[in-house]
């Protein structure tokens, strides 16, 4: 190789390495990934949900199904009947059965990300509206009529574990709830994880 062609391909070195320091420079920063502690979390969460699915069915299999052309009525009475199963399945259940300390830390770290973005007002906003929150929350107990059923905004659902289509996340007041919306049961809810 000639002096003049080593120049040649030193200077292209050198600008391939600038042209890449500014294209990394530029980047937006990797997502973070949940650590150990979270993944353990999370893993735990799901180990329990699967076993109340499991529950779920073998208890609603139990009882006379809606029938498909369904009043409202029907629809409240197959609520009751399944969520006086699982209570009665569940009475031993305490808080945090599924919202672990890992689980609401995790939740915590999300909400926290999530609110202190670009467009965290306006986020909180929806979670808020309609959103008075309860005194006080019972397991088993169905969920209150009166409390109409929080905005989940995309931005936090979708960090957190999936579930399955019987179950929804909930906010009542600053505490995040897990519900069993077939039979219109509070499964579990944190301590107060949104940011006053």
């Amino acid at each position: 190789m000639t002096c003049r062609m080593r120049h040649g391909f030193l200077a292209l070195v050198v600008i391939a390495a600038a042209l890449a320091g500014s294209y990394a420079a530029e980047a937006p920063p990797p997502a973070p990934t949940a650590g150990p502690a979270e993944a353990q979390a999370i893993e735990m969460f799901q180990a329990h949900v699967k076993e109340y699915m499991a529950l779920h069915e073998k208890l609603e299999s139990t009882i006379p199904r809606v029938p498909r052309k369904h009043t409202p009525e029907q629809v409240d009475k197959h609520q009751r009947a399944l969520g006086d199963l699982i209570k009665s399945a569940r009475r031993d259940a305490k808080p945090g059965e599924f919202f672990t300390p890992g689980m609401q830390a995790l939740v915590r770290r999300i909400l926290g990300e999530v609110l202190s973005g670009p467009d965290g007002k306006t986020v909180k906003a929806s979670i808020m509206d309609e959103n008075p929150g309860l005194p006080k929350l019972v397991l088993n107990e169905r969920y209150p009529p009166s409390i109409p059923v929080s905005t989940m905004p995309p931005q936090v659902l979708a960090p957190l574990p999936k579930l399955h289509e019987e179950l929804e996340y909930r906010f009542i007041g600053l505490r995040l709830i897990l519900v069993d919306t077939e039979a219109d049961i509070i499964l579990d809810f944190t301590d107060d994880v949104l940011p006053h």
